[in-house]
């Protein structure tokens, strides 16, 4: 998921979704090696004990080779807003080769599942959780979803509130709330210094890649900016059904679909 065009259409790849308890251990020693590829300070123990909390993962593979590619991870919560129970989808660690940065096939797998979860409690709330160490993942939430936090320019107090419960809940002790950014201390994996450079002419041409860098300004560091976006079926109505009809538009008429992140807004 790179905001830069790719080398190879999306037609190359697929994605399923699977139980974390239904890979192999071929498959997570491989999703341990594509994490190690970008990820600094990334030992096994660790990704393991990430893993075995989450309850599935997103696989992405090579149609011609079926080797993995990348992977997301996801973990399901229920939260309370206002006496009623939510859901939240949280994303956790999604890498994907440099070769197919910009494929839309992760994209869409998501988006698919997010309806499908939407579908279980079509009258509830449901949100993405996720937190983002680079501008990349904040990009992406930031193109697709109408209504999200952390949001340049608008303020957010009820979505402000569930990403402090969340954070509480899912990572104790390590949100600073006067910065409202995740710190793992000096142990933290961190992404490589080659895997989401922010060029000055980035930081002139897209404003919310400033957004991001102002409210995370030490990224590099691998604090995390914790943010939410609503995903339930009146989201989707006005945001991810049009996503999932232009990519259906595009596959019949045989065209590569370019990520949707390529498309900067302007400051």
């Amino acid at each position: 998921m790179h905001p830069n065009a790719t080398s190879e259409p999306s037609a190359m790849l697929y994605t399923t979704y699977q139980k974390i308890h239904t890979l192999t251990v071929e498959e997570v020693h491989r999703m341990h090696a594509l994490f190690e590829a970008h990820y600094a300070c990334s030992p096994l123990a660790t990704f393991l004990d990430d893993l075995g909390r989450k309850e599935g993962a997103f696989v992405v593979r090579h149609k011609k080779t079926h080797q993995i590619v990348g992977f997301s991870t996801l973990g399901v919560y229920k939260f309370q807003l206002g006496g009623k129970t939510v859901k939240g989808l949280f994303s956790g660690d999604t890498i994907i080769e440099r070769a197919h940065w910009g494929s839309r096939s992760l994209q869409t797998a998501f988006a698919w599942k997010l309806f499908l979860e939407a579908l279980k409690s079509p009258f509830s709330r449901q949100y993405w959780l996720l937190i983002s160490k680079g501008y990349k993942t904040y990009l992406l939430l930031a193109r697709n979803f109408p209504e999200f936090h952390p949001q340049r320019g608008v303020p957010q107090p009820e979505l402000e509130s569930l990403v402090i419960d969340y954070c509480e809940a899912l990572f104790p002790g390590k949100l600073n709330r006067q910065t409202m950014v995740l710190e793992f201390g000096e142990d933290a994996n961190r992404l490589k210094a080659d895997v989401a450079v922010i060029t000055d002419e980035m930081r002139a041409r897209d404003a919310d890649i400033r957004f991001f860098e102002s409210r995370n300004p030490s990224w590099q560091q691998g604090t995390e900016l914790p943010c939410i976006a609503r995903a339930d079926l009146a989201a989707f109505s006005r945001a991810i059904v049009p996503f999932l009809w232009k990519v259906l538009k595009q596959r019949v008429a045989g065209k590569p679909a370019a990520a949707q992140v390529a498309q900067p807004r302007s400051a």
